[in-house]
């Protein structure tokens, strides 16, 4: 009770407390900023970004070429999303960069400003770069011939890797309309009794096993 005390004199002191009549317009203007709030992280399933999960990517629909040309790719088995688009020198700059970015990409998605072909801006090109050379040190340097050709670090790492690797993961067609959908469900819009093989298929090719099941027992 005390510290109960203290913190609401507190508040009287620094005006923190609107005046009597205006507490029940206040105490509504609150609940319902709050209740909002709650109802967005919910509606965006903000508790998946967290994660390292790719499909966490595509709960706004606006990385789906993205995310089905790297399901495609050599790089789902060996990389998610974060593994090379954000930092991993450390884990605070690692956080921030998710969470600068990710507000970026909500901010342009609910006001329908996203361009066709999505490209990497400058920050995050320097983050892709350095994942590349993080990954592929070994192939990217040669420890022999760093000692003794000049600069040959720099001169191996001054050109980005996608400038000769350009279908690496994404490949080329990457446009929003013309990459389309796959038929794998995303977890966070997808019913969980969602079956991707229709009832009336699932029926025909249980018909057609019990014929050939009958078949193969009457033939001689």
């Amino acid at each position: 009770m005390a510290g109960f005390r203290k913190l609401k004199r507190f508040l009287f002191r620094h005006n923190l407390i609107p005046p009597k009549k205006w507490r029940p317009a206040a105490i509504v203007a609150v609940a319902t900023f709050v209740g909002l709030g709650l109802y967005v992280v919910k509606l965006s399933n903000a508790a998946s970004y967290l994660s390292d999960d790719p499909q966490a990517c595509v709960n706004c629909h606006l990385m789906t070429p993205q995310y089905i040309t790297w399901n495609h790719s050599a790089h789902r088995e060996v990389a998610s999303c974060n593994d090379c688009h954000v930092p991993h020198n450390n884990v605070f700059n690692q956080y921030y960069f998710k969470a600068k970015d990710g507000l970026y990409h909500a901010s342009i998605f609910t006001l329908r400003a996203e361009p066709q072909v999505i490209q990497a801006k400058a920050p995050s090109v320097e983050v892709i770069q350095n994942n590349c050379i993080r990954c592929h040190a070994q192939q990217v340097t040669d420890a022999r011939m760093a000692g003794f050709v000049e600069d040959h670090y720099e001169k191996r790492t001054g050109r980005t890797c996608w400038e000769c690797h350009r279908e690496v993961p994404h490949g080329r067609v990457k446009s929003l309309s013309s990459v389309g959908h796959q038929i794998e469900p995303i977890r966070a819009h997808a019913p969980p009794d969602l079956e991707i093989v229709p009832a009336w298929l699932k029926a025909s090719m249980e018909k057609s096993k019990q014929k050939a099941a009958k078949s193969n027992k009457t033939a001689p």
